[in-house]
């Protein structure tokens, strides 16, 4: 976990790279997976080295996250499949609360991950621009909340809670987040459709 005041700079990090996911996530997809592929990488390397001072977290921080954007730049197909998947678990843990109120099963997001994963890989074009419109929505919803004060976005920012899990399951009273993250996606999804998505015309 980073030190509670880098929270604002990652913060600041998550809100513009999830802007530019979501208008622009086709366009600069290699980017978008280097991105994500770093904050996984990051997250993963915190949570299984263990380190004491701050500079040797951030370092274990660093070097995760370069292997994590290098994994997935390298690997297109396999990231666009694990976009998909990702996509699927994003919406299971969104939607699946107000079908049950029993959280969503391993099965069903194994499922999910599966559906996501195939449609991720047959209509590769169009999942693409969808999942990273939602997924820089959420991402972009996150660190606006993490800047102005939310404790669970502040935890994300600062390393302890993977974010993109976060808050799928607002409290009462906080629909509003789920309400503005998929209406921010639908604007994103219609910019890359309509606009930054097309393909180049060939002269």
């Amino acid at each position: 976990m980073l030190p509670g005041s880098f929270h604002v700079p990652v913060a600041v990090l998550l809100l513009v790279a999830g802007l530019l996911a979501l208008v622009a996530g086709y366009r600069l997809f290699r980017l978008v997976l280097a991105f994500y592929g770093f904050i996984l990488g990051a997250i993963a390397a915190a949570a299984l080295i263990d380190v004491t001072t701050t500079w040797a977290m951030i370092a274990v921080a660093l070097g995760g996250g370069l292997v994590g954007a290098l994994v997935f730049t390298l690997a297109y197909f396999a990231a666009v499949a694990l976009l998909g998947g990702a996509a699927g678990v994003l919406f299971a843990q969104a939607l699946w609360p107000e079908i049950s109120s029993a959280p969503a099963s391993l099965a069903i997001l194994i499922l999910f991950a599966a559906i996501g994963a195939v449609l991720g890989l047959v209509f590769q074009r169009y999942v693409i621009m969808l999942a990273t419109a939602f997924g820089g929505a959420w991402t972009a919803v996150v660190g606006a909340l993490a800047l102005v004060g939310e404790r669970g976005a502040q935890a994300v920012a600062e390393g302890s809670r993977v974010w993109i899990l976060y808050p799928l399951r607002p409290g009462p009273g906080r629909l509003w987040i789920l309400a503005g993250w998929f209406l921010l996606g639908l604007i994103g999804a219609a910019v890359q459709l309509g606009w930054t998505g097309r393909r180049k015309r060939r002269t």
